[in-house]
């Protein structure tokens, strides 16, 4: 385009020079319609490259989400087996590690799987709570009070009174850390 326009520029100042008035005149109408239309075309081009341009982004954005979305879905069974293999992972080890830590609380819990499982994680007689995880001074105060006979939840008091009546305080405490990082 620019090459063209040079080349109808060199040939007008050509006719300037070697031509009369008239022709003079008639090149200067031919360089102003010459320049007039390379103008005219460069602002369509830049239009057309604008609109092209605007075009293409909208359409890789969208593939863009596509792709994304495709990805997420076939990812989302991948990271959730991953999860609950780390999940299993991690309770193998909290089971393979808790009691050589605490060998004492394990003894003393064995006597409590009976009814709360082998994971502190059954509701005995489908009336208490959890015992896994809660706080090792509240089951130390829990347990306390059972053995002293002046906690009676859901009317077990009397069965776990029975349970921790022989167990001396320091059983108690064990216990206790026991459940709380089961």
């Amino acid at each position: 385009m620019k090459k063209t326009t040079l080349l109808l520029l060199a040939a007008a100042a050509v006719l300037f020079v070697a031509c009369g008035e008239e022709t003079k005149k008639a090149a200067a109408e031919a360089t102003t319609a010459v320049k007039k239309t390379a103008t005219k075309a460069a602002e369509e081009t830049k239009e057309v490259t604008e609109e092209t341009v605007t075009k293409a982004v909208e359409t890789v954005k969208e593939k863009a989400t596509q792709v994304v979305e495709a990805t997420k879905e076939a990812a989302a069974p991948v990271i959730e087996a991953a999860k609950e293999k780390a999940a299993e992972a991690v309770e193998s080890v909290k089971e393979a590690v808790a009691p050589s830590e605490n060998a004492a609380g394990a003894a003393a819990y064995a006597k409590c799987a009976g009814c709360h499982g082998k994971d502190g994680k059954t509701k005995a007689l489908g009336k208490s709570e959890v015992v896994a995880g809660q706080a090792a001074a509240d089951l130390v105060t829990k347990l306390a009070e059972y053995k002293a006979g002046t906690r009676n939840v859901s009317g077990m008091g009397t069965l776990m009174k029975g349970q921790v009546v022989s167990m001396s305080d320091d059983d108690i405490k064990a216990v206790s850390e026991y459940m709380s990082n089961m």
